[in-house]
């Protein structure tokens, strides 16, 4: 029978532990597609892949055995640089392009990061506004003070 409570597994076999091992999120930067798969996702030749590496275009994971491993992200930028080439668009002009890409994307990121800093900080600010009104021992307040000036008396020789 499957499924059983004293079979945690639902028939499977294996041990919760062991299932837990072969739990893998993946996300667009999880290396997972060998270089025959990748060339046919983007329509490229494998050696075209191998010279792109090579070039630094796209940096792909690697397996234990030595062997490319390209990512979801990976795809993503091969079909890119398909796109820029068949413009008429040079590997190095390429090249270029993909790094200024990347340094847009992290300083628009980073500006987002700065704005919501700012958002925080004027809400802050609000927020010890509002207390200090209600706390006027926190307020200065004017002096009424009288300080009698006298000047020194000059000795005569």
């Amino acid at each position: 029978m499957t499924g059983t409570r004293s079979d945690p597994t639902g028939g499977l076999g294996g041990s919760r532990r062991a299932r837990a091992a072969f739990d893998m999120t993946m996300d667009a930067e999880t290396p997972v597609y060998v270089i025959s798969v990748a060339a046919e996702l983007t329509g490229l030749h494998p050696q075209t892949l191998r010279t792109y590496d090579r070039l630094g275009l796209v940096t792909p994971g690697r397996s234990g055995g030595g062997g490319r491993r390209y990512s979801l992200r990976d795809i993503e930028t091969l079909r890119h640089v398909a796109e820029l080439t068949a413009a008429g668009i040079g590997l190095e002009g390429v090249k270029r392009i993909l790094e200024l890409e990347a340094l847009a994307e992290s300083l628009t990121a980073r500006v987002a990061e700065l704005e919501e800093a700012l958002d925080d900080a004027q809400v802050m600010l609000e927020r010890a506004a509002e207390q200090a009104a209600y706390l006027p021992e926190l307020m200065p307040r004017p002096s009424q003070a009288v300080v009698v000036w006298q000047g020194r008396t000059r000795r005569r020789r």
